[in-house]
């Protein structure tokens, strides 16, 4: 089989548009909880979900001052100047979608249009304390009904393997955000006041990943930084583990043609978080660890493009035998 390399692409990124949608919805949602359970002196400041975004500069730009809840949940939800905000990103998946209304299944294409309007649609209730919960977890099953219908009525041909690969390497991408900013939060010394309620804050990271009952499951542990380390980086079962996500990306490689130079940016990466021991590494340790899987996300990312989209002319096919 043969297909367009401009398709791939679209399905690649309109993949990660929906995961990164999905993944926004839950990160403020589970910072809302969090806010609620800890006394008022330790409440981690909602500045720590832009810091998860990498957004602090365009934030500051337009938002000058304090990071008011308000302005943040504004910003990450409803933003049109955000490109990663939840709004942005459902448009940016629709787009994508809508040039290969013809490669995906029709439910897909009509379920992901909705998921637009009726966000556009709701905004007001997103941005209301009251409505909140309800507004993203609407859009979080949304987002998950998409997935089913793709997995489940379209081909899983190379198209589907793109959309895997850029399903999973947002998934990865956010795992370790997630874990860089909260060890940012537990270390910083104005932040002495959280110390005691450092479980609560590492459970919030896992509820962040929907990680929550899977590690009680699998760890039969209470929850504690070593223990959530491990899982959420080095488990090979749970999906939205880094270790699994990348394997995912591998596997998905693999059926592809010309995936020497993404398998040569991947492969270290896998040698690294199977040998690493993060739960081993103090606070300043990790953070640098992180810092250099993003790294080598990023180098991945560029990788696959450089291979399979821009590399490409757009009349030219994606070679595929599986």
């Amino acid at each position: 089989m043969a297909m367009l390399s401009r398709v791939a692409e679209h399905l690649y990124w309109m993949a990660r548009y929906l995961e990164r949608a999905e993944n926004t919805a839950r990160l403020i949602n589970v910072n809302g909880s969090l806010v609620l359970d800890l006394p008022k002196h330790a409440r981690p400041s909602w500045s720590s979900l832009i810091a998860i975004t990498g957004s602090d500069e365009l934030f500051h730009r337009d938002y000058p001052g304090t990071a008011a809840e308000g302005h943040v949940v504004k910003f990450m939800l409803a933003d049109d100047a955000n490109p990663g905000s939840i709004l942005s990103s459902i448009r940016s998946a629709r787009e994508n979608a809508r040039t290969i209304r013809d490669i995906i299944p029709r439910e897909a294409w009509e379920q992901i249009n909705e998921l637009y309007l009726n966000a556009k649609k709701n905004l007001a209730s997103g941005l209301s304390p009251k409505w909140r919960y309800a507004f993203l977890k609407e859009v979080i099953l949304s987002v998950q009904q998409i997935a089913g219908i793709l997995d489940g009525g379209m081909s899983h041909d190379a198209g589907f393997e793109f959309m895997c690969i850029g399903r999973n390497l947002e998934r990865a991408d956010m795992t370790t955000r997630i874990i860089d900013v909260r060890c940012a939060t537990l270390t910083a010394e104005q932040n002495e006041a959280l110390k005691p309620f450092e479980n609560i804050l590492w459970m919030s990271v896992l509820k962040s990943l929907t990680a929550y009952q899977m590690y009680r499951r699998h760890m039969q542990a209470a929850v504690g930084r070593d223990a959530v380390l491990k899982f959420i980086l080095k488990d090979a079962e749970f999906p939205r583990a880094f270790n699994f996500c990348l394997h995912e990306v591998r596997t998905c490689l693999s059926h592809l043609p010309r995936q020497e130079r993404p398998l040569n940016a991947l492969l270290p990466l896998l040698g690294q978080i199977e040998k690493a021991a993060p739960e081993e590494l103090s606070q300043s340790a990790l953070s640098h660890f992180i810092d250099e899987l993003q790294i080598r996300l990023g180098a991945i990312h560029d990788a696959i493009c450089a291979t399979y989209f821009r590399a490409q002319d757009e009349n030219k096919d994606i070679k595929y035998d599986k």
